[in-house]
């Protein structure tokens, strides 16, 4: 095969993956040698990715560092630098939805990439408990007291997840998806940043989660209680759902 039509065939799998942007020249350069399956490697991408999102939201948190929402979504940014190339650097099983949705993946790779997802989260909540001891938990900003909400506080929760879980979402399909923002520079800035302000506006409405693999960590790690499970998850898939849709919608001619 030529290099250009091996070009040709790294840059559809990308695309199927849900991602437009290429930020480094040499992910076009064929591969040699011996290399894992293209489904295999975007899985592993999305689990490395989860992964390290999970662990930096848990030590943060239970260190009880103030700057919990800027290491958030700093690391974020940097794995979706890392490997949006690859997988389209989802992270996210409620961005998944929202690509499925908007047409940018097919559902047999979506159960994958979830799959890769949670088990990338239940990963990283394991490394927070052997790295940060129960003598080390603090309560810290964004931790909302024992997490066990019922009445208002619920709703509360419910909708600060909802709203920012559709911003996030609405601002991957935009700025890494369409195709008006080919091989553009700023989607991992602009993503990092939404999940910087959702943390700092509801951190402590809800825990500022916006991520179905992070509650799942969280409730590993005991930051979340297990029945704010159904509640959260719930109000994040309509979330990603909603924003496929808005994209959708707003942007008809971008298939």
């Amino acid at each position: 095969m030529t290099a250009s039509g091996t070009n040709t065939r790294v840059s559809d799998n990308i695309a199927a993956a849900g991602v437009d942007q290429h930020p480094r020249g040499d992910a076009h350069l064929p591969r040699t040698g011996a290399h894992l399956p293209d489904t295999m490697v975007r899985y592993l991408a999305e689990g490395i990715g989860t992964l390290f999102l999970v662990f930096t939201v848990g030590a943060s948190v239970r260190n009880g560092s103030v700057l919990a929402p800027l290491a958030i979504g700093a690391v974020l940014m940097a794995m979706i630098y890392a490997g949006g190339h690859i997988s389209g650097g989802h992270y996210n099983p409620a961005v998944t939805v929202a690509a499925l949705v908007r047409g940018r993946i097919g559902l047999r790779d979506a159960i994958g990439y979830w799959i890769a997802q949670f088990f990338g989260g239940l990963l990283g909540a394991g490394a927070v408990l052997l790295a940060v001891g129960p003598g080390q938990v603090e309560t810290a900003p964004g931790q909302v007291e024992a997490l066990s909400l019922s009445g208002h506080a619920l709703v509360a929760a419910f909708v600060a997840e909802l709203l920012f879980t559709f911003a996030l979402c609405y601002v991957v399909l935009n700025v890494a998806t369409s195709k008006d923002h080919p091989n553009n520079l700023f989607y991992g800035l602009a993503i990092g940043f939404t999940v910087i302000a959702g943390a700092v506006a509801v951190g402590g409405v809800s825990g500022a989660a916006f991520n179905p693999a992070v509650v799942v960590g969280g409730v590993a790690m005991g930051l979340f209680s297990a029945p704010l499970l159904l509640t959260y998850i719930g109000a994040q898939v309509i979330a990603g759902i909603a924003a496929g849709f808005a994209f959708r919608a707003l942007n008809p001619d971008d298939k």
